[in-house]
C-alpha cells in the first residue's frame, strides 16, 4: 500500500489522531504527518503532551493503547513515520507526483475545512489536501464541531462535491461502548474503512459475534 498523509489541526479530538496514528503504524503503513501550531495547543490541553510546533518529535506522538506495545510502536515509527514542518513546501506531499494512498485530516478544524473547500494553499496541510483533490485521491476530513453554521455546512458540501469525504467524529453506540477508547475506536475504524485499511477495532452492525482484532 502507498503512503498515507495524516494531518492534525486545531480542532478538539487529539485522542482520535493519536489512536489513528497507532493503528496505521501497526499495519505497516508509511505515514507522512503534519501538525498545525494550533494542534499542538490542543494536544497540550486534551492529552497533556507538550509538542514543539516548529520541531515535533515522533516519540511525543507515540502512545500505544497497551503499555507493552510501546517499544514495538517506537520501532515501527523509526521505519515508517515521516514528520513534516507546517510550512515546508519542499516536502514530497506538496506535489501530485508524490503518490499516496490518501490523506486524512483528523481532527479537522472548521478553518482548515473552509480553506481546503476554497482551494487555498497557505500551508503544507492545505497544499497536500489540494493535491489530493486535484489528483482524484482520497481526502478524508474529520470535523469535530457542534453546532454547525450554514457556512460550515456549505463548506462541507463544497468539499464533498469536489471529491472529498466528510467523516464527522460522531461515534455510534450499537457496539455498546464501555469506555472513551471504544468511542474513539469506532471513528478510527470508519476512517480506516475509507482508506481500505482492514481493521476491526469494534463490532460492526449486523455482526454481533465479531471480536475486535485490535485492543
Amino acid at each position: 500500500m502507498k503512503p498515507i498523509v495524516l494531518a492534525v489541526t486545531g480542532a478538539s479530538g487529539a485522542p482520535y489522531a493519536l489512536r489513528l496514528l497507532e493503528v496505521l503504524l501497526r499495519h505497516d503503513l508509511e505515514i507522512h504527518l503534519v501538525m498545525s501550531p494550533a494542534a499542538t495547543e490542543v494536544f497540550r490541553t486534551e492529552v497533556g503532551i507538550d509538542i514543539d510546533p516548529h520541531q515535533p518529535r515522533a516519540e511525543q506522538l507515540l502512545h500505544a493503547r497497551r503499555p507493552e506495545d510501546q517499544p514495538d510502536l517506537i520501532k515501527r515509527a523509526a521505519r515508517q513515520l515521516h514528520l513534516h514542518q507546517y510550512r515546508n513546501y519542499s516536502a514530497g506531499i506538496a506535489s501530485g507526483s508524490f503518490r499516496t494512498q490518501g490523506m486524512v485530516i483528523c481532527p479537522c478544524s472548521m478553518g482548515t475545512l473552509s480553506a481546503v473547500a476554497a482551494g487555498l494553499s497557505t500551508n503544507l496541510i492545505q497544499r497536500a489536501a489540494d493535491v489530493h483533490l486535484k489528483e482524484r485521491r482520497r481526502l478524508i476530513v474529520v470535523p469535530r464541531e457542534t453546532p454547525l453554521s450554514a457556512i460550515h455546512l456549505q463548506n462541507m458540501l463544497t468539499l464533498q462535491q469536489a471529491g472529498g469525504i466528510v467523516l464527522p467524529a460522531a461515534p455510534g453506540f450499537y457496539h455498546q461502548p464501555r469506555s472513551i477508547e471504544d468511542l474513539v475506536d469506532f471513528v478510527v475504524m470508519r476512517i480506516c474503512d475509507h482508506l481500505d485499511v482492514p481493521v476491526n477495532l469494534v463490532s460492526r452492525w449486523g455482526d454481533p459475534e465479531n471480536s475486535p482484532l485490535e485492543d
